[in-house]
């Protein structure tokens, strides 16, 4: 179905942070939005208010009449949905046209040039920091994000630009669906294991990736990466990193609190950028970040504007308190190379301060896979308090728990053992210096009553 003949979109899985996005994009275009969510959220309440139609019992009886059209419905689904869903049944039973998220992004940057993030970790607050230097410079963009940009309070941005920022999922083999014009690709660490079996076949998925770029375009690649890209002819290739490559940074200056640093290019070298936020290992995101928007057109003054004045993503170390007596900080996190880059950056952050992490280990299948590395990287704090693993997609699998990992912990580190339901009591019954609350897990939903929790105990607060 050709997009200009669309009358109505149907999402099953609406309440996705990357499903969301789209959604939005057709509710702008006037188009009927409706779909389906396992249960509500602030995101598919805000969805609703813009428009959204949205119900959360599994019934073909709830689909608006408008959608039910074979002709003029497009039905967009998320890959975690399971096949047996009722509405995905009844509408492939009536041969509508039934993309993946990912295919209709897939048309959006055959029809914009694409910019697009792929990576094991990394990809979401880098995509969303080179849509900020884009959309408030000359060149601007279109984005959909996989995270809520705090500097617009949402996962979409729209205008009139030709270039279209997207985060380039590896989940399911989505990003095969892309045709990217300059694609940034940050780390190939394994992950998604249960999807691709293996990590050399993992690495395959990210070389067929890199093989989609269309010529002309560029591919920016972390040094030292694994996987091999196979690039078109016309396919410039570009390395990067924190320290060396082609895009890195050079003179970091890291003082009370504020973050600085040359940024060095082959294009052209922009000295003294400051991090709008001064996390470390913003600035590796943000060299990537800047690399992209630089090759797309942005001059020097913009590429400084636009990382002094971006604020970051939700859930991405996502700060809720921050005093000299008590720090309070949220992070999506939830593989283990991306907990070292949190544990590292807290550390560099807070040198002689207790640290203590909540996490919510997400997927059994993950936890059975690298529960060592999840060890390893989270005894790197003080404290480590360990909840029941969020399944997501899966069902349980026999002796895979929180425990593998808490068993692995370093010596020396404190350790507990608690459910998801114990959090606040726990919160409530312990003190803290820094807290950091890490997953990909419902965690993140309890993180509103721990900070009014611990802002209690902050001087000057009603009793």
């Amino acid at each position: 179905m050709e997009l200009k003949d669309i009358k109505a979109v149907y999402f099953i899985g609406a309440g996705g942070i990357g499903m969301s996005a789209i959604a939005r994009y057709f509710i702008h275009k006037g188009l009927v939005v409706a779909g389906y969510d396992k249960t509500p959220s602030d995101l598919t309440r805000q969805l609703e208010r813009e428009g959204m139609l949205i119900h959360y019992d599994e019934n073909v009886d709830e689909i608006p009449h408008v959608c039910k059209k074979r002709e003029s419905c497009l039905v967009v689904y998320t890959p975690a949905i399971p096949a047996e869903h009722k509405e995905l049944q009844y509408f492939r039973a009536n041969g509508f046209d039934i993309q993946k998220r990912a295919q209709v992004l897939g048309t959006l940057t055959r029809s914009h040039k694409g910019l697009c993030v792929a990576g094991t970790h990394g990809k979401t607050t880098t995509s969303t920091m080179c849509a900020h230097i884009l959309h408030q410079s000359h060149v601007d963009c279109n984005a959909f994000l996989g995270g809520i940009s705090k500097n617009y309070s949402t996962n979409y941005i729209l205008s009139e630009s030709d270039y279209v920022v997207i985060e380039a999922d590896e989940f399911d083999r989505s990003f095969h669906w892309l045709s990217p014009w300059i694609s940034v690709i940050t780390a190939t660490d394994p992950d998604h294991l249960d999807i691709y079996g293996t990590k050399e076949a993992y690495l395959e998925s990210f070389r067929k990736y890199s093989s989609l770029i269309q010529p002309g375009g560029a591919l920016i690649i972390h040094t030292g990466l694994e996987m091999k890209p196979d690039l078109q002819k016309g396919v410039r290739l570009y390395t990067y990193s924190l320290d060396m490559g082609d895009f890195h940074a050079d003179n970091v200056r890291i003082d009370n609190g504020e973050i600085t640093f040359d940024f060095v290019s082959p294009v052209e070298c922009v000295p003294n950028v400051e991090l709008g936020q001064p996390v470390p290992i913003n600035i590796e995101n943000g060299v990537a970040a800047m690399a992209m928007a630089q090759l797309s057109g942005c001059t020097a003054d913009e590429l400084r504007y636009g990382m002094k004045t971006y604020r970051g993503v939700a859930r991405r170390f996502d700060f809720k308190i921050k005093t000299d007596r008590l720090v309070l900080l949220s992070d999506y996190a939830h593989h283990p190379k991306e907990i070292y880059q949190s544990a590292k950056s807290i550390r560099e952050l807070y040198r002689n301060r207790k640290i203590t992490a909540i996490f919510q280990p997400h997927l059994y299948s993950r936890t059975r896979d690298f529960y060592k590395e999840f060890a390893n990287s989270l005894s790197m704090l003080d404290r480590v308090v360990l909840c029941d693993i969020y399944p997501a997609r899966e069902k349980p699998i026999p002796g895979v728990t929180s425990r593998l990992i808490y068993d692995n912990l370093k010596p020396g580190v404190e350790r507990e053992l608690i459910t998801r339901d114990q959090v606040l009591d726990y919160v409530k019954s312990h003190d803290f210096d820094v807290l950091i609350v890490l997953g990909a897990g419902d965690l993140d939903n309890l993180v509103p009553e721990i900070t009014k929790i611990l802002q209690q105990r902050l001087p000057g607060a009603s009793k």
